[in-house]
């Protein structure tokens, strides 16, 4: 491991409050936003221009929903609705350790050059962009409520899209400045 995010979720199931589930087993290491270095790969993995293309060495990050591949959902190419769907960090061992084990499907190598910590942004970034795409926001007015990492991601992200208007939301007056500084109104 190179680089590890600190997430909400992170914080919820440390602190074991509303937003911890209720299918995690103990003792576990939390941590699903990350970036690392390929230091070994398991057998069966055909690497070295293999259906993966992975090598020891390469520079990755993960996607930290491990799906079943079987279900409805996976079937139909849903896979992010997977009803068996196991989270890296969350319902099995994460990132904040030395080294994690995770599927070769669910790597994606990066470039040398791309640095540790916007690395380990990828997830909540996927989710930004995964929430921006549901609807075309050319033109519209958007709220975004909650300028955390991934409000402020989606701010900037529906500006790019060319929303109208970019209203943002939040408690704290710092989030909101740094949601102003990526676009909203």
């Amino acid at each position: 491991m190179l680089a590890t995010g600190l997430c909400g979720t992170d914080l919820h199931l440390y602190a074991w409050d509303g937003g911890a589930p209720g299918d995690m087993e103990f003792p576990q290491t939390l941590g699903h936003e990350f970036y690392g270095q390929i230091v070994d790969i398991g057998p069966g993995i055909d690497a070295n221009g293999g259906p993966y293309d992975l090598s020891v060495g390469q520079y990755v990050s993960v996607e930290g929903h491990i799906v079943c591949g079987r279900c409805r959902n996976c079937r139909a190419g849903r896979k992010h609705m997977c009803v068996q769907a196991k989270g890296i960090g969350v319902n099995r061992d994460g990132a904040f350790a030395d080294y994690v084990v995770v599927p070769a499907v669910n790597v994606w190598v990066q470039p040398d050059a791309i640095d540790a910590e916007l690395d380990a942004l990828f997830d909540p970034f996927g989710n930004a962009v995964h929430t921006c795409q549901q609807v075309d926001l050319t033109g519209q007015d958007v709220l975004v409520t909650g300028a955390g990492p991934i409000g402020v991601m989606c701010v900037a992200l529906a500006r790019h899209a060319g929303a109208r208007h970019m209203v943002a939301t939040d408690m704290n007056g710092e989030r909101l400045k740094l949601a102003m500084k990526a676009g909203a109104d």
